[in-house]
């Protein structure tokens, strides 16, 4: 391995990627190592980027895989991961890329690099992160860079000539898991269903078989009225197919009284009419890549 090595934690999201072309740009790629963790269930498509990130970089990806789904994981602990703890991040991703930097990276000889989004959200991370991976020093090349949106960071991948992750054309937030992440919330888990219900269907399976297993447990929360209860899959589906009758209902009731005035009499209908010249434009915003501070490069390390 090289006397300076370059471990950029490689999640197959947008973060990850522009870091490590960040990384490459500064120290060269001889030093370098993609590491990904394998929870096989992510979406086919982040499997494309990141072979297309790979072949971008010259860098061969470096997969780490404990061999389990998030769901043999919630059995075999006896407790379903939910949007405030989710043990399967840990024992899925943290701890095989652990167990490699271990074996493959010791900490005076290497760094670890982590797509932390500029944006002050996700800059609020740091510390914890650089507390879980010590004694390895962890830096954060894209969040040290200017200010960013998810719609801009993207913009700089297409600009490099890399089609991005097809979640995030969906609508996705993040390309974790398949959009099927139990730390999301009931606003992520209603657009699964919409955009993706197969998916939706699967993980709606595997949640009743470990309540089941486990009691009145749940992925999501019901908070209302001060108090908290659980709220299975299966309820927000039918939550979500009562709230799309409804509005079926008071649409048809609307239509079929939209003729009736005041009096009871037909209303006569009249099209808004526009003065001449006149125009209604959505405003568009092209995204520019934006580049972060530039640093002195050093050189390029020796192949492993």
């Amino acid at each position: 391995m090289s006397a300076n090595q370059h471990v950029v934690q490689f999640s197959g999201g947008v973060g990850s990627f522009l870091t490590a072309v960040q990384v490459a740009e500064r120290h060269g790629t001889a030093g370098m190592t993609l590491l990904i963790a394998d929870t096989r269930v992510e979406d086919e498509d982040l499997w494309r980027f990141s072979e297309d990130a790979s072949a971008f970089l010259g860098v061969p990806l470096t997969i780490v895989r404990d061999g389990r789904t998030p769901w043999q994981v919630f059995y075999d602990q006896r407790f379903l991961g939910n949007d405030r703890l989710a043990p399967c991040t840990k024992v899925l991703k943290q701890q095989p890329c652990r167990a490699w930097m271990e074996t493959n990276a010791p900490p005076d000889r290497a760094t670890a690099y982590v797509g932390i989004e500029p944006n002050m959200h996700d800059r609020n991370r740091i510390p914890a992160i650089v507390r879980n991976w010590q004694p390895w020093t962890v830096e954060f090349p894209l969040a040290d860079g200017p200010d960013a949106t998810k719609g801009e960071l993207l913009a700089q991948v297409r600009h490099l000539g890399i089609r991005p992750p097809r979640l995030y054309e969906l609508g996705f937030a993040h390309n974790n898991c398949g959009g099927a992440c139990v730390r999301a919330g009931q606003r992520q888990w209603k657009h699964l269903l919409a955009t993706l219900p197969d998916r939706y269907a699967h993980a709606e399976h595997e949640e009743e078989k470990l309540r089941a297993l486990l009691g009145d447990v749940s992925i999501l929360r019901d908070r209302r009225r001060g108090t908290t209860r659980p709220l299975p899959l299966r309820s927000l589906r039918a939550r979500g197919a009562v709230a799309v009758s409804t509005q079926r209902d008071s649409r048809s009731e609307l239509s079929a009284r939209s003729d009736i005035g005041c009096s009871g009499l037909p209303c006569r209908r009249s099209a808004p009419s526009l003065k001449p010249g006149s125009a209604i434009a959505s405003r568009v915003s092209t995204a520019s890549p934006t580049s972060s501070p530039k640093r002195p490069k050093s050189r390029p390390t020796k192949g492993r």
